[in-house]
């Protein structure tokens, strides 16, 4: 089966999902820093905050950028490896820091990504209060204040029918499986809308064409939405006009 996939990566990254990563936006008229960073990540799944754009004098050796887990999510991971810098997350999951480990280390010059995890029955569409975020220096005073928005998305639905390399009729039967309660809306390769359906407590959907696709090559995928948030699936790559296996001429019987 040739399947080539249009499905947003897991890290999800300044020009995705994470919109513009961590930023320090101009100074509060205490003269402080607010941060902030926003992340989609479905249930049960882990996803990538990457702190980035910070600005102001360098803090140099000893400070310290932490993140405060969401309610009901966990910091998993500090995967950065670069020197100059150390990650450790608490025993308890709740908050992950970097500390800067040389007097040359800057935090306006890097991007710092925090792995969060977000529990498997969160419910699509909600955002999950409590992240903080906590740029100090070495004597642990406050530098720059802020949080980052954690929104719970939605799995990738499965497009399982049709399937790819099967002479397929002109108004092909689609089938899978989605989030259940799941708006699922199967497309085409320029974007038209082929069947609608909305997936049941059992995640399983189906839907058929109202009309005839055009003939030829094509693409189908499936798109979730439930509660403002959506996901897609693979693509399958598909051919119209072809005699499907039912209706296909039998072969002749040879003479005896």
């Amino acid at each position: 089966m040739n399947r080539s996939s249009k499905a947003a990566a897991a890290v999800l990254t300044a020009a995705g999902i994470l919109a513009g990563g961590l930023v320090a936006a101009p100074p509060t008229a205490a003269g402080e820093r607010v941060l902030w960073g926003s992340v989609t990540i479905p249930p049960g799944r882990d996803g990538i905050v990457e702190a980035s754009g910070l600005s102001g004098p360098a803090l140099g050796f000893g400070s310290s950028l932490t993140l405060t887990a969401p309610a009901g999510a966990r910091v998993t991971g500090v995967p950065l490896t670069a020197a100059g810098y150390r990650g450790e997350v608490a025993a308890d999951g709740r908050t992950a820091a970097y500390t800067a480990t040389s007097a040359e280390s800057l935090w306006e010059t890097r991007t710092f990504p925090f792995v969060l995890a977000v529990p498997a029955d969160a419910v699509p569409g909600t955002r999950l209060d409590g992240c903080v975020l906590r740029l100090a220096d070495a004597e642990g005073a406050e530098r720059a204040i802020g949080g980052c928005q954690v929104t719970v998305g939605l799995p990738s639905p499965v497009l399982s029918r049709p399937e790819s390399g099967v002479p397929l009729g002109y108004r092909p039967a689609a089938s899978g499986t989605a989030y259940p309660g799941a708006q699922v809306t199967v497309s085409d390769q320029d974007g038209n809308e082929v069947c609608v359906d909305t997936a049941g407590a059992d995640g399983h959907w189906n839907c058929a064409p109202g009309r005839d696709l055009p003939a030829g090559a094509n693409r189908l995928q499936a798109t979730a939405t439930l509660n403002g948030v959506s996901a897609s699936s693979e693509q399958i790559q598909i051919a119209v006009g072809s005699p499907t296996p039912e209706t296909a001429p039998a072969a002749p019987v040879p003479p005896r």
